[in-house]
């Protein structure tokens, strides 16, 4: 759905109002560090164009797990902090220790126009995961506008994605706006021929995924330890390979519905394997109709890669969810690499529109060298997900409403 479906910050007069802004803080931490300020970064455009044009700025977002409870470890304080540091210019960020109620009402009273005030987790009330109407109610008062800038929690209907837009005019911030517009150009209004490339370890987890995609694409790339399901599926012995035996009837009806759908389906043809899987173990690379009994495929081999490359570049669009293998442990990131840097360089030579998504897929290209590379990457998890699957997401139906 392209960002033209729904009211941006371009319809907006801000100044002077009151903006309540579903951002999405749930940044990694440990040890009481941010170890990833990506979801930051990625919101500071928002904020700073907000703050300029003289809107107050009310930033509510969720964090980690609390279950309804407020847990001190699970604060949002922290990441206030972080947030301001961010932000260029006069704009103040400060933070109230609830997110509705009298302290973030007396907190609220207290902005100036350019303001910017976090509002402590929403989770801490059960009321938000519950999608209690009250809470939205709550959380609407405090404001006169609502922007919705978080697209990686659109797939939760929740009091502050979909419950707040009942009491308030809802806008796209511009991540949101970013986000659906890049999901748009790979597979609403895609440049054909489009391709996918789908990795990870089951698939159980991704069915509604391919069963989507095979009827939108035209080269269905599946690696990771899910292409060794549908090898085995074919009647390859794929020796102690991760697979799910129980999933190769539906690896076969997904074969045959992409044969229908005139979809390319596309497996490894040689995979690197080890007998134990860690890092820098000995390992061979083998046809994968040579796979040692006593071995696993961690990783595509360079025919499969060739291969996969001469594929994509007969592509004008890209949609990449999952890694080709276990890039995590060296020397099993090799093909994802290879096939990353393709793309990159593809892409960066307006050969190729290139989105990716989902938070293996970020790590990988990461790792790979090349997030800067791609035409778009989603930092959403199980709402690029769901958006893949072709499902409706409950926080963007809300904005066209």
């Amino acid at each position: 759905m392209a960002a033209s479906h729904f009211k941006t910050l371009d319809d907006l007069q801000a100044k002077g109002k009151k903006v309540l802004l579903r951002a999405d803080l749930n940044v990694p931490v440990r040890d009481g560090k941010i170890t990833d300020q990506t979801r930051l970064e990625r919101l500071v455009p928002t904020l700073e164009e907000l703050s300029k044009k003289g809107a107050q700025v009310i930033v509510i977002s969720h964090f980690a797990r609390p279950k309804g409870q407020k847990v001190p470890e699970m604060s949002l304080k922290p990441v206030s902090e972080a947030l301001g540091k961010l932000i260029s210019g006069k704009a103040k960020v400060s933070f109230a220790e609830d997110c509705i109620g009298p302290i973030a009402e007396q907190a609220v009273k207290a902005m100036h126009d350019g303001d910017i005030l976090v509002l402590e987790n929403t989770r801490f009330y059960a009321g938000e995961e519950k999608n209690d109407p009250e809470l939205a109610k709550k959380m609407a008062a405090l404001a006169d506008i609502y922007v919705n800038d978080a697209f990686s929690a659109a797939h939760r209907a929740h009091a502050s994605t979909e419950g707040v837009t009942h009491f308030l005019p809802a806008y796209a911030g511009r991540l949101m706006e970013a986000e659906l517009n890049a999901l748009s150009l790979a597979l609403e209004k895609p440049e054909k021929p489009v391709g996918a490339i789908v990795g990870g370890s089951k698939i159980s987890t991704k069915l509604d995924l391919l069963g989507n995609l095979v009827s939108k694409v035209d080269v269905l790339v599946i690696g990771g330890a899910m292409a060794n399901t549908f090898l085995a599926a074919k009647g390859v012995s794929v020796g102690k390979s991760l697979q799910e035996a129980d999933m190769h009837d539906t690896a076969k009806a997904i074969m045959k519905e992409a044969d229908a759908k005139k979809c390319e389906i596309v497996l490894p043809v040689d995979v690197v394997v080890a007998t134990e899987f860690k890092e820098n173990v000995p390992t061979q690379t083998v046809s994968v109709e040579a796979i040692p009994a006593n071995a696993m495929a961690l990783d595509v081999g360079p025919k499969t890669v060739q291969l996969l490359e001469q594929k994509i570049a007969t592509l004008k669009t890209l949609v990449w969810n999952g890694p080709l293998g276990a890039f995590e442990v060296k020397p099993f990131d090799g093909g994802t690499n290879a096939v990353a840097h393709t793309v990159a360089s593809l892409t960066q030579a307006h050969k190729l529109k290139s989105v990716a998504g989902g938070g293996d897929t970020v790590s990988a290209l990461r790792h790979a060298g090349v997030i800067d590379k791609m035409s778009y990457v989603s930092t959403a998890g199980g709402a690029f997900l769901e958006w893949l699957e072709g499902k409706e997401l409950p926080g963007i139906k809300a904005l066209t409403q």
